[in-house]
């Protein structure tokens, strides 16, 4: 039996920013002391969700930044 695929709620733009954010707070862990450098591991989390493109509180907030195909009503087959 297989589980339902979560869908993402990230965003291209979203993804971008969060990867990037996350590479540059991974980048200070050498240059602070502590425990501020250990506020810099939030970084893998940024970069976690930019590559599943699922944040978990997005979805418990029910926040979505990816752009939903337009829908023209009902298909007729």
């Amino acid at each position: 039996m297989s589980r339902p695929r979560a869908l993402p709620n990230v965003g291209r733009l979203d993804q971008v920013i969060r990867f990037v954010l996350g590479v540059l707070l991974l980048g200070l862990y050498g240059a602070l002391d502590s425990p501020w450098k250990y506020l810099t591991l939030f970084g893998l989390v940024l970069i976690g969700t930019a590559i599943s493109r699922r944040c978990p509180l997005y979805a418990s907030f029910g926040i979505q930044t990816v752009r939903q195909p337009p829908h023209d009503g009902p298909s007729a087959s």
